[in-house]
């Protein structure tokens, strides 16, 4: 017998280890029994009828769409303050960092 034949032959009678059981399709299952929260969303969309633009704006109606617009309004703010710092500073020539 060559050795590749032996080879073969020893692998084929020594028993196999059990396969470890694998896992139950977790994320995938979470994700395709994921509650539907569309209905729900949308009546809150929808709330109050139509031509409510200014009292009552689309983009603040969720819970969490104030935090997200007093961040975004306080980065904003601040990035112009800086700006018009730097542009008080470029134009009076303060500010310079000594040689």
């Amino acid at each position: 017998m060559t050795f590749s034949a032996a080879r073969v032959l020893a692998t084929r009678t020594v028993s196999r280890k059990a396969s470890v059981q694998q896992q139950k399709r977790g994320i995938v299952d979470y994700l395709t029994n994921y509650p539907d929260k569309v209905a729900e969303m949308k009546k809150i969309q929808c709330a109050g009828g139509t031509l409510q633009g200014e009292s009552n704006p689309t983009w603040l109606k969720q819970p969490s769409d104030k935090v997200v617009a007093a961040a975004v309004f306080a980065l904003a703010g601040m990035g112009l303050v800086r700006a018009s710092i730097a542009t008080y500073r470029l134009a009076y020539g303060t500010g310079k960092i000594e040689d």
